[in-house]
């Protein structure tokens, strides 16, 4: 009988539903948004502005067919290649072994195996974490992935889907420990690169399908449900006001921040701001109603968790994503998200809306202190504007203490700008592959996702790439990389966009 009753109200709710959207599809309403959206769709195929920005550069066109692309291709693959030919000559041998077959199993299984990793390594609490633990996971998914590279000769490391402004980033890291003003300070900060570098060489080689980029994106989700729910379980045993992240003067009444377990408010909404579009795509992307109902869920609590944080940079970040998420995914919903976010106004807690009014207040000591920061980086480019300070936060503090650059009382810890602290860190090679990396990935993102058709794999490139958008943003009042653990994700964040692209691509190109 219950489930008699439970099966009818199920109908009757499908029912009503159908009918409310046969009426706003002959609504006016409707018909105003849809001729709105073709208005936007109109304009931004014909802008001549967003066709510069959205064009492929010749340096990137001409980067798959390049002497130095086929030569760094050859050598990243040379370990695989030698296990293709041992795999040759012992065929027999190892089609036979029970444990070659399982460890090439697992191989074949690379994308798996990084899903269940990142959501082991993203959820240690910051006082178990260790650095290290990143070099050793994509180490080992690595190691997977040669697996998979000895019995199948297609299976290769993609270092042509990296771009050349990526690798050009990698090399000028690597370039940025022996030209740092102190090496032995430099020394250790090249193994999170390192670990970075890992993180997307093999997320970018491994993803073959969009199930497995679905599969990343649910880990990354998975990471962002445990921290939000352990951000609220905070709020609600009660957060301390922290001074030196509050200035209790111009945000009187403010509660503590949340920063769930990484130790930094600002860090976890950076965490948040790369993770969370990827939550929202999957409500979109998912096939069954219940992976959406869930997706909406972790969308709610983290958004929630991203409020609680108070971190202002991380909400104009999440902004700027949502806006680039809906201009990329479906421009005729442009007019209605404009609307909606007029509304949603008015609803904002007065504590969240008074901390946004001092974005622009100077007289907010956490706003003020940012420009003796900045000036003390813009010194450090002056003197040595080719190859900057050194690799990492300790070189770059010990150069600006012996040569007296910054003076204010709170300790100068980093720039507080991304693109000011990569310069100072990596010299003029470093800042013009980083922001080429961006734009490029960005780019070649928007421009798969305007001409592909509309499945999974669009979608969750169209939020890896409103994630990146959101983290530039952010980048201009903070720097996200100073927790080595959110380097990886950013980059993690960054090499899936690239292989959704890919897998756009690809669509495109069966459709024709």
């Amino acid at each position: 009988m219950e489930y008699v009753k439970e099966s009818y109200l199920c109908s009757l709710v499908c029912s009503l539903w159908a009918a409310l959207v046969a009426c706003y599809e002959q609504s006016a309403l409707h018909r105003f948004l849809a001729a709105a959206g073709r208005w936007c769709n109109y304009q931004i195929d014909t802008s001549a502005l967003l066709g510069v920005l959205c064009r492929e550069g010749r340096v990137a066109r001409d980067w798959r067919e390049s002497r130095c692309c086929r030569l760094l291709s050859a050598l990243v693959n040379l370990p695989g290649a030698l296990l293709h030919r041992l795999y040759l000559v012992g065929k027999p041998l190892f089609d036979t072994s029970f444990f070659a077959g399982l460890a090439f199993t697992l191989g074949d299984e690379t994308a798996i195996g990084e899903s269940w990793m990142i959501i082991l390594l993203w959820i240690i609490p910051f006082t178990y974490w260790n650095n290290a633990y990143s070099l050793l996971g994509f180490g080992l998914l690595l190691g997977l992935f040669l697996l998979r590279s000895m019995r199948r000769k297609r299976a290769r490391l993609d270092v042509r889907g990296l771009g050349p402004y990526t690798v050009g980033m990698f090399v000028a890291v690597c370039l940025a420990v022996p030209l740092s003003a102190y090496p032995g300070l430099s020394g250790r900060f090249l193994l999170y690169h390192l670990s970075a570098a890992l993180c997307v060489l093999v997320t970018v080689s491994a993803i073959r399908s969009t199930a497995e980029l679905v599969r990343l994106a649910a880990g990354g989700s998975c990471v962002v449900l445990v921290s939000s729910l352990y951000g609220v379980y905070q709020r609600i045993q009660g957060v301390e006001v922290n001074e030196s992240y509050v200035d209790l003067t111009v945000n009187a009444g403010m509660p503590g921040r949340v920063e769930s377990y990484f130790d930094n408010p600002n860090t976890f909404a950076e965490v948040l701001i790369l993770l969370l579009p990827l939550t929202i795509a999957l409500i979109f992307a998912s096939r069954r109603w219940s992976s959406r109902l869930v997706a909406l869920a972790v969308t709610v609590v983290g958004a929630a968790a991203l409020g609680m944080t108070y971190s202002r940079a991380s909400w104009v970040g999440i902004a700027c994503a949502a806006v680039v998420f809906v201009f990329l995914w479906k421009p005729k919903l442009i007019p209605a998200f404009a609307a909606a976010c007029v509304l949603c106004i008015p609803l904002l807690p007065d504590t969240i809306w008074n901390r946004i009014l001092t974005i622009t207040n100077t007289s907010d000591s956490s706003t003020a202190s940012r420009i003796p920061l900045y000036e003390a980086a813009l010194q450090v480019i002056g003197k040595s504007p080719v190859t900057g300070a050194g690799l990492g936060t300790a070189a770059v503090q010990e150069y600006i203490s012996v040569n007296d650059l910054y003076h204010a009382d709170a300790p100068f810890v980093h720039a507080h700008n991304f693109y000011l602290q990569v310069s100072i860190e990596a010299g003029l090679l470093g800042i013009i592959s980083f922001v080429g990396a961006m734009l490029w990935n960005i780019k070649n993102a928007a421009r798969m996702v305007r001409h592909c058709p509309d499945s999974a794999a669009r979608t969750l490139t169209c939020a890896g790439c409103c994630a990146l958008c959101g983290a530039m943003v952010c980048g201009l009042a903070d720097y996200l990389w100073n927790y080595p653990r959110v380097m990886c994700i950013f980059w993690f964040v960054f090499a899936l966009t690239i292989a959704g692209a890919k897998l756009c691509r690809e669509s495109s190109r069966r459709a024709e």
